[in-house]
């Protein structure tokens, strides 16, 4: 976190904050503002965003407010939307929507007026995937919305120097081949973003490289496959069992064929949530690690969704991973 923080220190990037009337939210913006992490800006209620920051003694000095009650200022900034190829409204639609926070500040991401979109704290998490569909769009060759994390093991040598990557532990239920396909590529580009690794990314099953024929194993081989079809500089490979993904000794006995993945990967791409909820959290209490994210992907900017029970840490940690994707993403 400590290196994330150097990167988004040295190009900070700007991030939109819909629910800054939140207190926790308002108190990781100041944060963020003072560090110099990130460039906020805060979309709602001018007026009323002031009022509560002067109650909790919050300085927002710094941070940029964007007012959702400025008709001059909503004017301008829906005729600059309705002239963008990417505005699937007409006049009235777009007009509703520079007054409603979140829908605005994502509308600021497709015009380029910010690099990140961060929300979450009071909203859920269908409602910001849903207007983040609809208004930004999805990324070429993804046709879902999904999540990584990254989780820090003590004491193992394995993965990328303890690090390894997983996905998706919190958004797709139980995705078709195509959808974990999209999974494998969105978090391949994800984690390569976040830690500048040669991502080495395997698709997990019960069953390694044929020792197993049913459909359940059958999706697995069927992702892997449309995976490589569609990014083929990409290093994805499978059906491995876990042991199989991680450890060389196992992927010699098990995998006879070359693989650049098989007992080396670093990224790790569950065959479904039952598997990647209960699989992050025997890591984490079996083996203490710590575990970052999960981060929202697939989209075409970086949205980002936080726990309802975000602390202001949490908050900070992840608006810092999300700055750095956005300087990947913007090059």
């Amino acid at each position: 976190m400590e290196t994330l923080r150097d990167r988004a220190a040295a190009r900070p990037m700007r991030v939109a904050f819909p629910e800054g009337d939140n207190d926790t939210m308002m108190r990781a913006v100041a944060e963020l503002t003072e560090a110099g992490l990130a460039k906020c800006v805060l979309v709602g209620d001018a007026s009323e965003l002031a009022r509560l920051a002067e109650e909790r003694g919050v300085s927002l000095d710094g941070v940029e407010v964007v007012d959702v009650t400025d008709e001059a200022g909503n004017a301008a900034c829906a005729e600059r939307y309705l002239a963008h190829p990417d505005c699937k409204y007409k006049a009235k639609g777009v007009a509703r929507r520079m007054t409603r926070p979140l829908e605005r500040a994502l509308i600021m991401q497709v015009l380029g007026d910010v690099d990140v979109m961060f929300a979450g704290i009071a909203s859920a998490t269908g409602d910001i995937i849903l207007a983040a569909q609809t208004i930004v769009g999805l990324a070429d060759g993804v046709d879902t919305i999904s999540s990584c994390g990254i989780a820090d093991v003590p004491g193992w040598d394995g993965g990328e120097g303890g690090l390894i990557g997983f996905g998706d532990s919190a958004v797709c239920v139980n995705p078709t081949p195509e959808e974990l396909a999209s999974i494998a590529i969105a978090s391949s580009e994800t984690v390569a973003a976040l830690t500048g690794w040669d991502v080495r990314c395997a698709l997990l099953s019960h069953s390694t490289d044929g020792s197993m024929d049913n459909e359940l194993v059958d999706k697995v081989r069927a992702a892997r496959d449309i995976a490589n079809e569609r990014r083929p500089d990409l290093k994805i490979d499978g059906e491995f069992q876990f042991d199989a993904a991680i450890n060389p000794k196992v992927a010699a006995k098990k995998v006879a064929r070359e693989s650049e993945v098989a007992g080396r990967a670093n990224l790790l791409i569950w065959p479904d949530i039952n598997v990647g909820n209960i699989g992050v959290k025997i890591i984490q209490n079996l083996t203490g690690a710590d575990a970052y994210g999960p981060m929202l992907q697939g989209f075409k900017k970086i949205v980002c969704d936080c726990s309802r029970s975000a602390p202001v840490s949490e908050i900070v940690g992840n608006v810092v991973m999300s700055c750095v994707r956005a300087q990947a993403l913007e090059g």
